[in-house]
């Protein structure tokens, strides 16, 4: 999560790579045609379009925000199994997980839509939303304070 928060302080996208679903990983789980476009072509770029909306949230005051924590709801996690979602096999899955950091005096957050677990480590695999309303990048529940988890549907 040090590496995500890095990418959103700075609005480099390269230290947040390391916390998003492996590429081998997705290959395996996906039930799809072309796995490997799929994650380059929507994963990726959501997740780079998504990195610089959060940053552009904090705007000037990015270089002096801090990491506080990240919130993730254990309650929330649950299995999907194999055939949901176009999934070959299945994984733990953890929605609403938050971002909460401090802004000069005061304390902020955003959600991260989707975390999913690869043997062992859990990884961020949709940072703004799961399934996209608008085009371009979003943040997900951004608020003053830290913010409630909600449950959600996985895909």
């Amino acid at each position: 999560m040090r590496a995500l928060w890095s990418a959103v302080r700075t609005g480099s996208d390269g230290p947040a790579m390391g916390a998003f679903f492996p590429e081998r990983a997705y290959a395996q789980v996906k039930a799809i045609a072309d796995p490997a476009a799929d994650y380059r072509n929507r994963l990726i770029a959501d997740y780079r379009l998504d990195l610089g909306a959060a940053h552009a949230l904090l705007g000037n005051a990015a270089p002096g925000a801090r990491l506080l924590y990240v919130s993730v709801p254990a309650g929330y996690a649950h299995w999907v199994d194999p055939g949901a979602c176009y999934n070959r096999v299945g994984y733990y899955e953890v929605p609403n997980a938050r971002v909460v950091y401090r802004e000069g005096g005061a304390v902020h957050s955003f959600g991260i839509a989707s975390l999913i677990s690869w043997r062992g480590v859990w990884y961020v695999v949709h940072l703004g939303a799961v399934v996209r309303q608008t085009p371009g990048g979003q943040v997900d529940d951004p608020s003053a304070g830290p913010g409630t988890s909600v449950a959600s549907s996985t895909c």
